[in-house]
């Protein structure tokens, strides 16, 4: 850590790295650092190079600077993550910064994007889900399910130990803050006599990994992606009744226990996006209005004991570029709810909603893919917003 022990040492060392990177890693249209301003690196505070310059950094950049440096360590990275689905199966992991507009353009801003991995379109991959910093799928190997676990930032990756081949099979990934432990929650034929097959594997405690069964009181159908929140995973859950309704199935990482809240005030349950609204589940529902204008249903659950929820609706303001088949991708740390083309296209965007000031910020996100050909063909798209930039795997 020698050469990056101090504030002034830092500061040299992470401006040389703007100067070698500049053309591609700040995000045009925001406040940036000039050359001036970058031959007195002394003069910086050292709150606008760590909140404003730093997340800006190549990710293997960022990862560096954490290794050498302790105050680099002590800040939280959070990007936009993607995992572009090619005709082939084939998968491509990349990043970008995610921008906090003080003084929102009307015209979009440009990111460039990291490039991070390729996931075999041999193993026929198919996406599980995203905690903390470790992204789960599973691939098919002799006819049979095998669960993989990645850190995009690193490459690393894990096999699991397989379970017998089911028919149809549903599987989760949550984390426990507390005993800081990854785990992976697994289904199957949730709508069998038995009430389904669901087990449990924890990752990283040093022992064999095996899964685990336990219980489950309601005989459901996972309808949605997951999303951990405080130690507790959540989705949304269609029960084995004639009415078809839905429960918000809530999933307890460390004791391994099953609750559930009803969904009703949700009008599509199937389509609504999970979100981490300022700590509390919250689920945004994507509609658009007679003049086409985008309008986001936001619900948030206040009491789960009483199943108390508050709703507000938003309609998108005008924006330069036309919003049209976007899906939600989620909610910041910062509070803008971010939507996402559902398809690759040239060029791309992404939109970031501020809905205490009701401003829209469209991003364009550029190079994406090993060699920049992710744009060359359609790709399906995920994307999740404040992954966090950990060196670390999974202990």
């Amino acid at each position: 850590e020698g050469f990056c022990s101090d504030e002034a040492s830092l500061k040299l060392c992470v401006m040389k790295e703007v100067k070698v990177n500049s053309k591609r890693t700040m995000i045009t249209g925001e406040d940036s650092v000039s050359d001036s301003d970058s031959d007195s690196d002394s003069s910086l505070p050292m709150v606008l190079l760590l909140d404003e310059i730093f997340p800006k950094l190549p990710v293997k950049s960022i990862a560096r600077f954490r290794c050498v440096s302790k105050l680099c360590r002590s800040m939280p990275i959070r990007r936009l993550l993607f995992a572009l689905q090619r005709v082939n199966d084939e998968f491509l992991i990349f990043s970008s910064h995610q921008p906090h507009q003080k003084k929102p353009s009307s015209s979009p801003l440009v990111a460039s994007a990291d490039f991070h991995m390729k996931i075999c379109q041999y193993t026929w991959p198919v996406f599980r889900g995203l905690t903390s910093r470790l992204i789960y799928f599973s691939t098919a190997r002799n006819g049979n399910q095998e669960p993989l676990i990645y850190n995009p930032i690193t490459g690393e990756h894990e096999s699991l130990p397989e379970l017998s081949r089911y028919r149809k099979s549903y599987s989760f990934i949550g984390f426990d803050p507390i005993g800081k432990q990854f785990k992976l929650l697994f289904m199957a034929y949730p709508y069998c006599f038995e009430g389904g097959d669901h087990r449990v594997m924890t990752l990283g405690n040093g022992e064999k990994k095996i899964w685990r069964e336990v219980k489950c009181s309601l005989t459901h159908l996972p309808v949605t992606e997951g999303i951990c929140i405080d130690g507790v995973l959540y989705y949304v859950g269609e029960n084995n009744d004639i009415e078809k309704s839905c429960e918000i199935v809530c999933f307890d990482v460390r004791s391994e226990e099953f609750k559930f809240v009803s969904a009703k005030c949700f009008s599509v349950p199937h389509s609504t996006r999970l979100v981490n609204y300022k700590g509390k589940l919250g689920g945004i529902e994507l509609t658009y209005d007679d003049d086409d204008a985008a309008v986001l249903t936001v619900r948030v659950l206040e009491d789960g004991e009483r199943c108390e929820w508050s709703e507000y609706v938003y309609t998108l303001p005008e924006n330069e570029v036309f919003v049209t088949d976007v899906f939600v991708v989620g909610m910041t740390g910062a509070g803008e709810i971010v939507l996402s083309d559902r398809f690759t296209a040239k060029p791309f965007y992404v939109f970031y909603f501020d809905p205490q000031r009701n401003t829209l910020q469209a991003v364009e996100v550029r190079g994406v893919g090993e060699y920049s050909e992710a744009f060359e063909s359609e790709c399906s798209v995920y994307a999740f917003v404040d992954y966090e930039v950990d060196p670390k795997f999974i202990t």
